[in-house]
């Protein structure tokens, strides 16, 4: 190990440029750093490499039952920096407005999660968690980077000012890449909204945690002093400026979609609109895009016309190919080839210390202002992905501390950022499963998309049954299907033959209206057979077909009933609209009862 001209840490026999240690790839692949000077076509075709490979690298890592953020992040290793170097420096800062959009959207789409019954509820929660899971990492992180920066450099000014700095960055959490993967196992409960509030939260923490921490190095470090009241001054307009801002264009947005409700591509224009209208302001300003992004969510969500929630609908469904640009650019811009010793052990101290800290910090919070089980346990799973705000603080150290620390704080916030973003979405998955929260966030539609009808029930019992009492013979009187009533709920039969090649097959069906005109002729009705009543059979299922599917036979043939039938054409019982209402209705009200008992 050896001291550099600027005082930084530096190592003999790596691959270096400017100090960094560089993809040994570069050597080998000139052609494709020549063909990726940019222009218009070839970003375009750039863009289209990254949807298309980012989208098949997700596809291929969900199959394997892991996160497909992680598949995104993956592509963008193998084309970035760190891989081929398809995607140079040049790329990637072309595609700065791409994350910067992502970034909105989810700010966005976070906010919309902040109900005030849930903040009133979770309120006193959120912040007991959010104070132990920010403060512990900070002296966690910083007593282990400290003493390792000590015994490397045996400088206690530099090891208590690494300490403070790497303390404090390692409070922030990433949304993006955790709300991703709730978004992807549609997850629902207390863990979940645990998860929201604190993600959403913690970064203005970690602001206020740096600006300490800058505060105190500063002068240790031999540099100009800063005062603390000033940068609390900027963290405070920084905050409550992108607050303020955020609030604003969502009451904007408010007066502008209301008179629109009805056109769905004007709501989400107007939507998208607003959103990066107000990420493009916050960047001339100097506020947090993130934050203001978010707030105007909250305000829809909480103040806005009801009929306006429409809009989060379309928005959501604009999002998916914004998020794989944004994640295939956040693997690209991971270098792996910056490790020396030094970095490594800062960089293993870093990772294990934030999660002890952040484990240990929630969980304390958790037990102290009584959250459910789930979120004790299994919320330190969910808080370790770093990105954005971590990597803007190191950056903000670099320029701070250029000459000192700086520069190798940015390096171990990079080399930890490749750990926790790979490693942060599986353990959300594993976290938010263990929870039992994984499939809770559906709709009634999602429930039917995933039933067949086989899988409807009425009072607890299959209707698809060759015993069914709505199944008679042609034979059987209508006194006697009258009689069945008392057995079952159904108002519609079918009716089957007893012999030749009709023997035991679906040969008509009998309506209720049916029964009702053979009793208005007397007492003789009761003596009149099924095949005298029954008619032609409109139109079949078999119990294998999609719920929708045979949903979509009720519209198209105008009837309430579908008769269940086998391969072979034999009956097998009657399906009936309302039959298919009171199964989605009692599997609402079943996970509305499960959430209910999560908050235990």
């Amino acid at each position: 190990m050896e001291k550099s001209v600027n005082g930084n840490l530096s190592y003999r026999g790596s691959i270096q440029y400017n100090g960094l240690m560089t993809n040994p790839l570069a050597n080998f692949l000139p052609n494709f750093m020549h063909f990726m000077t940019l222009n218009g076509s070839q970003l375009i075709l750039l863009i289209g490499i990254m949807m298309f490979f980012g989208s098949f690298g997700g596809r291929i890592f969900a199959r394997l039952k892991i996160p497909q953020v992680v598949g995104y992040i993956v592509v963008g290793i193998i084309f970035g920096v760190s891989g081929l170097l398809i995607f140079g420096k040049d790329t990637i800062a072309a595609l700065n407005p791409i994350s910067t959009a992502a970034l909105s959207l989810i700010g966005f789409l976070v906010g919309a999660e902040l109900k005030i019954e849930i903040i009133k509820k979770y309120g006193k929660q959120f912040v007991g968690i959010l104070l132990g899971e920010s403060i512990t990492p900070f002296f966690v992180v910083g007593i282990l980077t400290g003493l390792a920066t000590y015994l490397f450099t045996g400088s206690v000014v530099q090891a208590v000012a690494f300490g403070l700095m790497l303390g404090a960055i390692c409070a922030a959490t990433a949304p993006a890449a955790t709300t991703d993967v709730l978004k992807e196992y549609r997850t629902k409960g207390p863990l979940t909204t645990t998860i929201l509030g604190i993600v959403a939260m913690d970064d203005a923490v970690a602001l206020i945690l740096y600006a300490v921490a800058a505060t105190i190095s500063a002068p240790l470090l031999g540099g100009h002093s800063v005062s603390f009241l000033s940068q609390l001054g900027a963290i405070a307009y920084d905050i409550f400026g992108s607050i303020a801002l955020g609030i604003f264009f969502g009451f904007i947005l408010n007066l502008i979609i209301k008179n629109i409700m009805t056109q769905d591509g004007r709501v989400l224009g107007f939507a998208l609109g607003t959103l990066f209208l107000c990420t493009g302001v916050c960047d001339a300003l100097n506020l947090d895009n993130i934050l203001s992004s978010m707030f105007i969510g909250f305000f829809m969500t909480n103040f806005a016309h009801p009929k306006t929630n429409v809009m989060f609908k379309l928005v959501e469904k604009f999002t998916p190919p914004v998020y794989v640009l944004f994640f295939v650019t956040v693997g690209a811009k991971l270098n792996i080839w910056i490790v020396t010793p030094f970095i490594a052990v800062i960089a293993l101290l870093y990772v294990s210390g934030r999660t002890l800290g952040k484990t240990i910090g929630s969980r304390l919070g958790a037990r102290i202002t009584k959250a459910p089980e789930s979120v004790r346990k299994y919320l330190p799973f969910c808080l370790l992905s770093q990105a954005g705000v971590a990597i803007g603080l190191s950056i903000a150290a670099g320029n701070d501390f250029p000459d000192s620390i700086g520069p190798q704080i940015m390096l171990i916030i990079t080399a930890t950022t490749f750990i926790v973003q790979i490693l942060g979405p599986i353990c959300v998955k594993y976290g938010v499963t263990k929870a039992g929260e994984v499939g809770l966030n559906v709709t009634a539609e999602d429930i039917m998309k995933k039933a067949r009808v086989d899988d409807v029930a009425l009072n607890g019992s299959k209707i698809c049954r060759p015993d069914s009492y709505t199944i008679v013979r042609d034979t059987d009187t209508v006194g006697k299907i009258i009689a069945s009533f008392s057995h079952h709920e159904n108002s519609n039969y079918e009716v089957k033959g007893t012999d030749g090649e009709n023997e035991g097959k679906l040969i008509g069906v009998i309506t209720l209206e049916h029964l009702k005109e053979a009793m208005a002729i007397g007492e003789m009705g009761e003596f009149m057979l099924a095949m005298d009543i029954m008619e032609r059979v409109k139109v079949t299922a078999k119990p294998h077909f999609a719920l929708p599917e045979a949903y979509q036979l009720f519209e198209d043939y105008d009837t309430e009933a579908i008769c269940i039938v086998s391969e072979e054409n034999k009956p097998l019982g009657v399906l009936e609209k309302f039959t298919v209402d009171h199964y989605l209705h009692q599997q609402m009200l079943e996970l509305e009862h499960k959430l209910a008992g999560m908050d235990k």
